[in-house]
């Protein structure tokens, strides 16, 4: 076996792409600051008992695991920042009222979430804690399309969920946990014909509602179609109320919106509205995000919260390639301090100034110099630099 080799949908960023996603993650960081969110670092490794506590089943098949050395007790590699976000919130920080923080950084999955998807996404996103008003998911929304717009990406699409519609129906019908997980699955692989054989048993307008969640996807007239075929239970005219308000203000900003009341991801994990940004040139969702009152909960402080996150590497092919600046070669003369002053002022200024080291003449055009400094009349000035 090559010893080079790294493993399956492992791999390395070099200096164009990784150039690409430094510059997105400076930028966005920056915007998410200037909106008054404030940069956290979770470690890469937990406790898993800690990094699992109140996510989803799925985020548990996704998280590498060992035994820790010094303790014996199972650590986990983190496969999403946003619990650890809510567990700083909840338990290190014990803010009463609202606090935003943002974060960036590499998870690591088991498993690829696609055939060509890596499986170290590096994850960067912004949640507000302690608001549980549709003013803060509006926030997160426009701060979430305003960082993608950072990337070049300005046609999209925003998709929006409410897990609790669902929920509602679930609840009403008295699903076990058991029957509550099917319901989920066969509603959310909108499988109608598998649907219609576990709502049998249900009275008709229950039955009629589950079975309407798959069908009700599309533009802002599925809320209208929502209300004639959904029961009037004010969990879900709560739902469609918060639904159609976002619609009016995100058609404003001139934002393509669709709404999928069959859309569950993160079900077991979100709490209220759920949303997703599709773009042109992306198969997948390019940022997810939503409502996760309940995570906060398991950390001994029940929080609203919500945010949103996206996969830097995914997105950083739209950031167009920056033109490289013009490099400047300088000699290998450590003792010539006035050379020495003079590459320090221009590193200051910004430039990039690179020592020629010796025994390297030969392969100096791979350094992709267009300057040299050069000795004129008594002083070091930046000339055109011609190969020799």
């Amino acid at each position: 076996m090559l010893k080079w080799l790294l493993p399956e949908h492992i791999s390395d960023i070099l200096p164009a792409e990784a150039r690409r996603i430094e510059t997105l993650r400076r930028a966005m960081l920056s915007l998410f600051e200037v909106h008054g969110y404030r940069l956290v670092q979770p470690p890469l490794l937990e406790y898993v008992d800690s990094l699992l506590t109140g996510s989803s089943h799925d985020l548990d098949l996704k998280t590498f695991k060992l035994v820790d050395q010094l303790s014996g007790r199972t650590l986990g590699v983190r496969a999403d920042i946003t619990p650890q976000v809510a567990r700083i919130d909840a338990h290190l920080m014990n803010r009463k009222g609202v606090n935003r923080l943002c974060y960036a950084g590499s998870v690591l999955h088991t498993l690829p979430t696609g055939l060509n998807r890596s499986r170290e996404p590096l994850q960067i996103g912004a949640e507000i804690y302690g608001h549980a008003g549709m003013e803060s998911d509006l926030e997160v929304q426009r701060l979430m399309l305003d960082a993608l717009r950072l990337a070049g990406i300005t046609r999209m699409k925003l998709d929006i969920g409410h897990v609790g519609v669902f929920r509602a129906l679930a609840r009403k019908a008295g699903a076990d946990a058991d029957t509550e997980a099917e319901l989920f699955r066969v509603v959310q692989a909108k499988d109608t014909p598998a649907l219609a054989k576990l709502v049998r048993g249900y009275d008709k307008a229950l039955r009629n509602a589950l079975l309407a969640l798959p069908e009700l996807a599309g533009g802002v007239e599925v809320l209208a179609q929502a209300q004639r075929r959904l029961p009037p239970y004010a969990e879900i005219r709560q739902a469609l109320a918060q639904m159609q308000a976002i619609a009016a203000v995100r058609q404003g900003d001139g934002i393509e919106v669709s709404f999928d009341l069959g859309e569950l991801r993160g079900y077991l994990y979100q709490s209220g509205m759920v949303f997703a940004v599709y773009a042109d040139g992306w198969s997948n969702a390019i940022a997810l995000g939503g409502r996760y009152d309940e995570v906060g909960k398991a950390f001994g402080r029940a929080r609203p919260a919500t945010g949103f996150s996206m996969n830097m590497r995914e997105i950083a092919v739209a950031v167009p390639d920056a033109a490289d600046r013009a490099r400047i070669l300088a000699p290998y003369l450590p003792r010539d301090t006035a050379l020495q002053r003079r590459i320090a002022a221009l590193r200051t200024a910004g430039e990039i100034v690179i020592s020629d080291l010796p025994g390297h003449e030969k392969s100096r055009a791979e350094l992709g110099c267009k300057r040299c400094l050069r000795r004129i009349n008594g002083q070091w000035k930046v000339v055109k630099w011609q190969k020799t």
